[in-house]
């Protein structure tokens, strides 16, 4: 699969960017998958054009003997402890698991959670634009004559569901029952269980991962909501997808880079500067004394006066003594003649 875990860094970039807000993301997905919804409502076509192409699908698939609908169907619709289990995954899973995983992801695994998203973001759209130029009747909502069991009618009365797809009861309507192509069911089973191959840790979540699509697949085949042809172009969209993310987060990382660059520009022309500490904004701050160009040629240039000699301090405190007096406890000093004195003056001055 040509999905790129991690989204691609802008030039001179060194560290990878921050996870997103949690409530951004959150907004995010639900005005994509509002918008989704909405799509699918207004996608509908006409009903005979519809029903053409399921029976046009269905034909192909009896020609390359790929027509596993059939069988599996009559073993859901006469073995109550596979049929009921199934429509429960059916009108559940698909709203259960794939939110989780993206949970996961954002938690677990940041750096992989925007390259998943759009990955799944655009397969969502890929799809929606099938169900616009394609509208298919499921299995169940043929003539009884093709032999279909609609088994979601069968067992309602075990689950939340009525007789129009998975939606709840009185619900029907909100939803359009012949989006049949592709089947995002197994598109984003695909896309989970990709995502958990290869980012999981334990072998258990691995595999899990990966019977997750062949478990989903069997499930809207047996309850006859999707054709087997359907559920191979839910992974081609979920693939065309995969290929069409890393140009399509490079494309948003060159937009938010172009941003960036007029935003500078703007800063630029008005005179923006950034706040300093303890300041204003546009304040200049201060000159350091390094850069302070009278102080470094002043601590530079040599001194060019002498400095006076400082005087000591008068031992006697301004008191004179005469020849041979000295102070109690003043230190002598002998002289060059040997004789003692008890001043600074020679002795032979004396």
């Amino acid at each position: 699969m040509p999905y790129s875990a991690s989204a691609p860094q802008s030039p001179g970039t060194t560290h990878p960017r921050p996870r997103p807000r949690w409530w951004t993301e959150l907004t995010l997905l639900v005005l994509v998958y509002a918008a989704y919804s909405l799509g699918r409502l207004l996608a509908r076509g006409d009903v005979s054009t519809a029903v053409d192409h399921g029976l046009a699908i269905l034909r192909v698939e009896k020609a390359l003997l790929l027509n596993a609908e059939h069988p599996l169907n009559r073993l859901f619709t006469s073995t109550p402890a596979l049929g009921i289990p199934a429509d429960f995954a059916y009108a559940s899973l698909h709203y259960l698991v794939t939110p989780a995983v993206l949970v996961w992801l954002f938690r677990r695994r940041p750096a992989r959670y925007r390259a998943a998203r759009t990955w799944l973001t655009l397969s969502t759209v890929l799809g929606l634009a099938g169900f616009i130029l394609l509208p298919t009747c499921p299995p169940r909502l043929l003539a009884a004559g093709h032999g279909f069991v609609d088994t979601m009618a069968q067992y309602s009365s075990y689950g939340w569901w009525g007789d129009e797809a998975s939606a709840p009861r009185g619900l029907g309507g909100m939803t359009n029952q012949y989006a049949a192509m592709p089947s995002l069911h197994v598109g984003w089973a695909v896309w989970c269980g990709v995502l958990l191959w290869r980012h999981a840790r334990t072998p258990l979540v691995k595999w899990v991962g990966a019977g997750y699509p062949l478990v989903t697949t069997v499930v809207v085949m047996g309850t006859a909501n999707h054709y087997f042809l359907d559920a191979v172009a839910g992974a081609a969209v979920m693939g065309l997808g995969g290929l069409l993310t890393r140009p399509a987060l490079r494309a948003a990382e060159r937009v938010r880079a172009a941003a960036r660059a007029r935003s500078g520009r703007s800063r630029a022309r008005s005179g923006w500067s950034p706040t300093p500490a303890g300041g204003s904004p546009g304040a200049a701050s201060p000159p350091s004394p390094a850069a302070s160009p009278v102080s470094s040629s002043a601590a530079s240039s040599p001194r060019t006066s002498s400095r006076a000699p400082r005087k000591g301090p008068v031992v006697s405190g301004g008191c004179e003594t005469s020849a041979g007096e000295r102070f109690p406890g003043q230190r002598t000093r002998t002289g060059t003649t040997g004789t003692t004195s008890a001043d600074d003056t020679p002795a032979t001055a004396r």
